[in-house]
C-alpha cells in the first residue's frame, strides 16, 4: 500500500488537500483547541483510507508542482471548503435558534466567545450549539462526515464535474440558507411563543393593576419560564437536532448523486 501511494503521490496529495480543507472548515474539527499537527495527520489518514477506492480524481501523467497540478490542488481545496462550509451552515441553525429567544429571555447582552463556532454568541445560542455537538457525536456524526461526505465525494466528483454542476451546488447553498432560518425558527418557536405570552401577561397585569410593579419581576419570570420549558422540551429538541443533521447529510449526498448523473451519465 505504501508503495502504491508513493507511485501515485500526486493523487494522494490531492486527496489529503481535500480532506484538510474539509477539516479546517468543519465545525468542532476546526476549533483552535485542536493542534494543527493533529488536523494534518487526520487529513493524511483520511486520504490513506480512501486511496484504494478513488474513482473521480484523475491525476495520471500530472507532474508534482506543475501549474496544472497547482490548479488541481486549488480545486480539491475548494471541494473540501464547500463540504465543510455546508456542515457549518447546518450547525448555524442551532446557534441562530438560541439567538432568536435570547432577547425576550433577557440574555441577549450576555455574549461570549463560543469556542465551537469561534464567534460571539449569546449564552443560549452557545448552549444549543453545544447540545447539537453532543447529538452529532452520539449519532456517529464523524463517521457520516468522512464516509457519507468525504469518501462519497472522492468516489463521485472532482473540480471539473463540480464546475459543470455548479447550478446544483448553488441551489444547495440557497436551499441550505433558507432551511437554516426555517429550522432555527421551528426549534425556537415554542420558547418564543411562550415568552411572548409571558410578556403579554405581565403587561396586562401591570396595566390592570398599576400599583403592582410587575415589570420589575418580568425578567426573572421570563428566565424561569424559559429554563423550565427548555427542561421539559429537551427530549423533543434533541430529536429535532438529529433530524436536522440527518437532512443536511442527505442533502450533501443528493448533491453528489445529481452531479454524478449530470456529468458522468449516472455512473457514480
Amino acid at each position: 500500500m505504501i508503495g502504491e501511494i508513493l507511485n501515485a503521490a500526486p493523487l494522494f496529495l490531492l486527496l489529503a488537500v481535500r480532506a484538510l480543507a474539509l477539516i479546517e472548515t468543519a465545525p468542532l474539527l476546526s476549533a483552535e483547541s485542536n493542534p494543527q499537527v493533529a488536523r494534518v495527520a487526520l487529513a493524511g489518514f483520511a486520504a490513506y483510507a480512501v486511496f484504494p477506492s478513488t474513482q473521480a480524481i484523475n491525476a495520471q501523467g500530472v507532474e508534482l508542482f506543475s501549474f496544472g497540478f497547482l490548479l488541481m490542488l486549488a480545486g480539491e481545496a475548494i471541494i473540501g471548503i464547500i463540504m465543510g462550509f455546508f456542515i457549518t451552515m447546518i450547525f448555524a441553525a442551532f446557534s441562530t435558534a438560541g439567538q432568536f429567544f435570547s432577547l425576550p429571555m433577557g440574555f441577549s447582552a450576555a455574549e461570549v466567545m463560543d469556542p465551537l463556532s469561534q464567534t460571539e454568541n449569546p449564552l443560549m445560542g452557545q448552549y444549543l450549539n453545544l447540545v447539537a455537538m453532543m447529538v452529532f457525536l452520539s449519532m456517529n456524526g464523524f463517521r457520516e462526515l468522512f464516509l457519507g461526505g468525504f469518501w462519497r465525494s472522492v468516489q463521485s466528483i472532482n473540480i471539473t464535474s463540480l464546475a459543470a454542476g455548479r447550478e446544483a451546488t448553488i441551489n444547495m447553498f440557497l436551499n441550505g440558507l433558507s432551511r437554516l432560518f426555517l429550522d432555527a425558527m421551528v426549534i425556537s418557536l415554542p420558547l418564543l411563543g411562550t415568552l411572548f405570552l409571558c410578556s403579554l401577561s405581565t403587561g396586562l397585569i401591570s396595566k390592570a393593576a398599576p400599583q403592582v410593579n410587575i415589570l420589575t419581576e418580568g425578567f426573572p419570570i421570563a428566565i424561569t419560564v424559559a429554563f423550565m420549558l427548555i427542561l421539559a422540551t429537551m427530549p423533543f429538541m434533541v430529536q429535532a437536532f438529529g433530524r436536522v443533521i440527518d437532512a443536511g447529510f442527505e442533502t450533501l449526498q443528493n448533491l453528489y448523486i445529481e452531479i454524478g448523473q449530470r456529468v458522468m451519465g449516472g455512473t457514480i
